[in-house]
């Protein structure tokens, strides 16, 4: 018999918007689902290309957004960071 997995937080600094916000997880959920959440939470908007984006978990990209959180090792309070995909230039 298995114990059901307990729902936790992580925290998420999205740099569009220069906030950290804490989304409530479970094991299973997806970096995907948790990079979508973590943009229309800080950029208080959900008509966001998500395609635009790149996720970041202990400082490296991660390419494979299907995968699950438990798949990459976050625990309870672990720091992603979620910034656009391509430099912006600077005028």
């Amino acid at each position: 018999m298995t114990a059901a997995a307990e729902p936790f937080a992580v925290r998420v600094m999205v740099t569009d918007a220069w906030d950290h916000v804490e989304i409530p997880v479970e094991p299973g959920t997806t970096v995907a689902e948790l990079k979508r959440q973590a943009l229309s939470k800080a950029l208080k908007r959900s008509a966001v290309r998500l395609d635009d984006y790149v996720v970041k978990f202990r400082g490296a990209a991660v390419t494979d957004e299907s995968k699950t959180l438990s798949a990459l090792g976050a625990v309870p309070n672990a720091p992603f960071i979620v910034l656009p995909a391509r430099r912006r230039p600077v005028r």
